[in-house]
């Protein structure tokens, strides 16, 4: 099982991600594309990495607004494995 990390761990590693917040035991960003298509076309492109990762975001789909949200569940919260994807999804 992968290792928590510390609140000051958290902190440090989501200030260098740019637009990831801390919300409980999850990171969380927010995109917002043209219309529904873009969305679904940028929520698309996730799959391959989070595949690859063995880690898959919580995704929430509002037409155009896509929030996704990293948590490592079997561990009950943040570990290197959410900074991990979130970098990736970061460069989508």
């Amino acid at each position: 099982m992968a290792q928590l990390l510390g609140e000051a761990e958290i902190q440090k590693k989501v200030s260098q991600l740019s637009g990831w917040t801390v919300a409980g035991k999850k990171i969380t960003t927010q995109k917002v594309f043209k219309d529904f298509i873009e969305a679904i076309a940028w929520v698309n492109k996730l799959v391959e990495p989070a595949e690859a990762a063995g880690h898959h975001p919580d995704i929430s789909i509002s037409y155009n607004i896509v929030t996704v949200s990293l948590t490592t569940h079997d561990a009950g919260g943040l570990t290197a494995k959410d900074f991990a994807l979130a970098e990736v999804i970061s460069h989508l």
